[in-house]
């Protein structure tokens, strides 16, 4: 029998109020929900999740499971725009990173046009409401 696949779902700052935040970018659904019905999508996928305020508990958290798991879908929040730690982080570990937004930046405010960790992702998807998750598992599996 294979070893089944595991995925980190990485959230960072203000995304724990997914759902009550400006939901006229973000939505009006939690979190928990959405991973909920991934889970469900991908019942042969360990998808784990974390969250974190804190720029350097996501970079542990990256550290922590990017030697060992088969991939990282990562919404870095605002740290997209302004760390350099996490790209760091993100080329220090084997496994693929792909970088999610919710919203698509692009057509937001001219600061959140520049993604620091872009160079060291696998890829980008943005735009795509939650579903950009759900699309990024797709790339890793793939």
């Amino acid at each position: 029998m294979a070893e089944q696949r595991k995925i980190l779902i990485l959230n960072g700052p203000n995304l724990n109020l997914l759902g009550r935040r400006e939901p006229e970018v973000y939505g009006t659904e939690g979190f928990e929900p959405y991973l909920e019905r991934l889970k469900a999508r991908y019942p042969d996928v360990t998808l784990e999740y974390y969250q974190s305020n804190h720029e350097g508990g996501l970079i542990d958290k990256i550290h922590e499971v990017g030697f060992d798991y088969d991939g990282i879908v990562l919404n870095a929040g605002a740290y997209t725009h302004t760390s350099i730690a996490l790209h760091d982080a993100i080329r220090a570990v084997p496994c693929r990173v792909v970088e999610v937004h919710i919203s698509n930046v692009m057509q937001r405010e001219d600061f959140r046009h520049v993604s620091m960790i872009a160079p060291a992702c696998a890829g980008s998807i943005v735009g795509f409401g939650l579903d950009s998750y759900r699309l990024a598992i797709e790339a890793l599996l793939a």
